[in-house]
């Protein structure tokens, strides 16, 4: 296979894989961030302290992230069906990919969250602030740089899951590698897929790294 064969197959490719990481990073971000923030504030010692609701959210987590996300991925193919209408195409991707996510990105979140300086809490309680405060004005703030390195490691997640998802009616560049790189016996064309989801992944961890930096800065000097 040529280059000019592989070019457009490996823009397509990019594209999809872009398309499902976006959205599936969007929806897995407004949902693992409650649910985060939840498993902190309903732990003991917590503001909304709820013993049964925080193991119960630790539960679900833990088996959402137990689970390879191949198995998940066939397992939810009637969710997503319902979902979109269908089990193929990078759009119906974005339900497995978001789902399979979505208690990954909780435990970052609850991660960073718990490293908030306890003393900033327990002003805020002091002053009468409520959750919403609590929350908006001290837990994200502070925990903002943590939190941009959680999404980083997220979307690199969701790059992997997304090359899984071209084995079971998924499009990007998993898919393009399977059906031309494996099936099809092009060693080349399956190099050079490997070489684009590098690029992406390096290119998305220099980023995330980047804002983080710039966060960390800003917080110093403030």
């Amino acid at each position: 296979m040529t280059w000019s064969e592989m070019q457009p197959l490996l823009t397509q490719g990019t594209y999809d894989t872009l398309y499902m990481v976006l959205w599936s990073t969007l929806v897995t971000v407004l949902g693992g961030l409650p649910i985060g923030i939840l498993l902190v504030l309903t732990d003991k010692g917590g503001l909304l302290q709820n013993q049964p609701l925080n193991k119960v959210l630790g539960v679900i987590v833990n088996i959402g992230r137990s689970l390879p996300f191949i198995i998940l991925l066939i397992f939810l193919i009637p969710v997503t069906t319902a979902v979109v209408g269908t089990f193929i195409g990078p759009t119906a991707m974005i339900v497995p990919l978001a789902i399979g996510a979505v208690p990954f990105f909780a435990r970052l979140v609850e991660t960073a969250v718990r490293e908030v300086d306890h003393g900033l809490i327990e002003a805020v309680e002091s002053m009468g602030g409520g959750i919403p405060t609590l929350v908006g004005k001290v837990l994200l703030p502070q925990a903002l740089p943590s939190l941009v390195a959680g999404v980083t490691t997220t979307v690199i997640t969701l790059v992997g899951y997304s090359a899984m998802a071209g084995a079971v009616g998924g499009e990007g560049l998993g898919s393009k590698a399977i059906t031309y790189g494996f099936q099809r016996f092009e060693t080349g064309f399956m190099i050079a897929t490997v070489v684009v989801l590098i690029a992406l992944v390096t290119v998305i961890q220099l980023l995330g790294d980047g804002v983080v930096r710039l966060l960390a800065r800003r917080g110093r000097t403030a």
